[in-house]
C-alpha cells in the first residue's frame, strides 16, 4: 500500500510539473491533466496538493475541474490559487467565501484584481458588528461614487457612503446579473441546472414576486405557498426545497443571499446555512416539498425537521 500510494505521489507530482512546463497547452492537454489528476487526488499527500496550488497558481489554462478543487481546500493549500489564479472567476471566488468564511475570503482579497463588490463584502465579513465601516481616505471618493450611480439606478437619490454588507450585497448582485450571459462550456444544460438558471434570474432582478414564482413552478407549490416561504424569518422550507430540487450548496447559497441580503452579515451565519443545507438528507427535503406542495401551511417544515436530517 505503502509503493502504491508513493507511486500515486510521484505521478501527481510529475503530471503537475510537465504540465506546468508546458508554454501553450492545448485543449487536449488541459482535459489530459484533469482526467488523470483527479483520481489521484484523494491518495496523495498535502504537501503534494499545496505543490499542485502553488504550480497552478500561475497557469492560466489550468483545469478548472482541478483549480476548484484545490480551491476547496485548507487556506494553507489554496492559497496561491486564491491569491493569483485567473482561472476563479468571481462566481466562484464568491461561492468560496460562502463555504470556507473568514480564511479562504483573507487570502482572496489579496488578489490584485479582485473586483470592488466582492472586496467590499471581504470588509463587511472582517467587521460583522459595524453597521458603517469607515474607509481609507483614498477609497472614500471611489466608493461613494459608486454609492451615487448605484443609488440613481435604483432611484434613491440619497446614496450612503461607506460600505454595508447590504450595499456589498447589492453590487455583487448586479455584478452577477451582467455575468450570467458569459458563456460556460463547463455547465451541463440539464433539467436541474435550467431550474437553478431560472432561479438565479429572479433572484438578481430584486423583485420578490418575481423569484417567489419562479420558486412555485421550479418546485411544483402554488404561489401563495411560496410567497409565505420567502416571507418568513427564518429559511428551514427554503432549505427544503431548494435541497429537494438538488441545487448544490453553492448555488442554494446564492439565491439565499438575494432573498434575504440581511441574514449572512458574518461567517457564522454562512457557515450555519451552509452546514443546515448540507446536513439536509434528501429524502427529508422530498418530503418537506412534499408537504408543502399538498398546501398544507399549517404543517410546514420547521427548523426541527432539519435538525433531525442533520442528526440522522
Amino acid at each position: 500500500m505503502k509503493g502504491e500510494a508513493g507511486r500515486s505521489e510521484r505521478l501527481f507530482r510529475a503530471a503537475v510539473s510537465a504540465f506546468c512546463s508546458l508554454t501553450r497547452p492545448s485543449r487536449r492537454d488541459i482535459k489530459q491533466l484533469e482526467d488523470l489528476v483527479l483520481p489521484l487526488f484523494d491518495a496523495v499527500s498535502v504537501e503534494a496538493r499545496r505543490f499542485a496550488a502553488a504550480a497552478l497558481s500561475e497557469c492560466a489554462d489550468a483545469p478548472s475541474g482541478l483549480i476548484r478543487r484545490l480551491s476547496n481546500e485548507t487556506v494553507d493549500i489554496a492559497a496561491p490559487l486564491l491569491i493569483r489564479s485567473k482561472v476563479l472567476r468571481d462566481v466562484d471566488l464568491i461561492a468560496l467565501i460562502g463555504r470556507h468564511g473568514l480564511p479562504h475570503a483573507r487570502a482572496i482579497a489579496r488578489r490584485t484584481d479582485l473586483n470592488q463588490a466582492i472586496a467590499d463584502l471581504v470588509w463587511a465579513l472582517e467587521n460583522p458588528k459595524l453597521v458603517r465601516l469607515p474607509l481609507p481616505k483614498e477609497r472614500q471618493a471611489q466608493v461613494e461614487a459608486a454609492n451615487r450611480a448605484q443609488a440613481l439606478s435604483d432611484g434613491n437619490p440619497e446614496p450612503v457612503p461607506g460600505i454595508s454588507a447590504d450595499n456589498a450585497r447589492r453590487r455583487l448582485r448586479s455584478m452577477m446579473l451582467s455575468a450570467q450571459t458569459a458563456p460556460d462550456a463547463t455547465t451541463e444544460q440539464s433539467t436541474g441546472s435550467l431550474r437553478y438558471a431560472k432561479l438565479r434570474d429572479m433572484a438578481l432582478t430584486g423583485n420578490p414576486a418575481l423569484f417567489q414564482t419562479a420558486l412555485a413552478d421550479t418546485s411544483d407549490i402554488d404561489f401563495l405557498t411560496a410567497k409565505s416561504i420567502i416571507e418568513k424569518a427564518n429559511y428551514p422550507e427554503l432549505i427544503a426545497v431548494l435541497r429537494s430540487l438538488e441545487l448544490s450548496e453553492e448555488q442554494a447559497f446564492l439565491l439565499a443571499s438575494c432573498v434575504y441580503p440581511g441574514k449572512f452579515a458574518d461567517p457564522e451565519s454562512i457557515r450555519l446555512f451552509l452546514n443546515s443545507y448540507r446536513n439536509m438528507q434528501l429524502d427529508a427535503a422530498h418530503q418537506g416539498a412534499k408537504t408543502l406542495k399538498a398546501g398544507s401551511p399549517s404543517a410546514p417544515v420547521s427548523s426541527q425537521t432539519v435538525t433531525r436530517s442533520a442528526a440522522g
